[in-house]
């Protein structure tokens, strides 16, 4: 019985081994996009492993952020006049979410007992959901949504609490540039101006987090 034993824990020695082959990591930290001020990040990742240190997985972050649309100020200025800088500032305020959904593939480097470093690239698309001030009227509030293509790649490091668990940090580049177009009227000459608001989402992320595998 104990040599039969023996053969079947050879025979079902890989399939243990690769069992921990899905894994889920919340992760968080700051997010410096071109369009707005840096501000916290938050996000989730599921991945599975093609091997010991291959995986392909999916994730989904959430980045918040109010602030004034200089860029768009500037447009306001340039077409009705500096004299109306500050109803413009105020027209430019934005309130801000950005949803990035992403496959990913990393590939872990391991360096030394419990240290590991990999490398990660991922693409997907964005959506932005955007609270504005109407034009005509700023202290109005308006909604508009926004989607663009967006790809990150990063590198990190991680290190192994226990069998089914890890710490890592991870400092990634992210790019996607999101946009609508809209049209204002001079409220004195009726004329028509198109405007295109870009959201330049593309920036550098550093965040820390913690990951189980089953």
């Amino acid at each position: 019985m104990k040599l039969r034993h023996t053969i079947l824990l050879i025979v079902l020695l890989p399939v243990l081994s690769i069992a921990q082959h899905n894994s889920a990591g919340i992760k968080m930290g700051r997010f410096t996009p071109s369009s707005t001020e840096g501000g916290f990040i938050i996000g989730y990742e599921g991945s599975r492993f093609v091997d010991r240190n291959l995986a392909i997985g999916w994730s989904i972050d959430w980045f918040h952020k109010k602030y004034v649309d200089q860029s768009l100020v500037q447009q306001f200025n340039n077409y009705y006049g500096v004299s109306s800088g500050e109803i413009n500032e105020l027209r430019a305020q934005t309130n801000l979410h950005s949803i990035p959904l992403m496959l990913s593939i990393t590939a872990n480097v391991p360096m030394f007992p419990r240290i590991s470093a990999y490398l990660t690239g991922a693409f997907g698309g964005e959506v932005l959901l955007i609270f504005y001030k109407e034009f005509q009227n700023p202290d109005e509030g308006a909604f508009e949504s926004a989607f663009d293509f967006s790809w990150r790649a990063g590198v990190g490091a991680l290190y192994e609490i226990g069998n089914r668990s890890d710490l890592f940090f991870e400092l990634d580049y992210h790019s996607s540039k999101p946009s609508w177009t809209y049209e204002v009227s001079d409220p004195e000459t009726q004329e028509k101006q198109t405007y295109e608001r870009v959201f330049d989402m593309s920036g550098v992320m550093g965040r820390f987090g913690v990951r189980f595998y089953w």
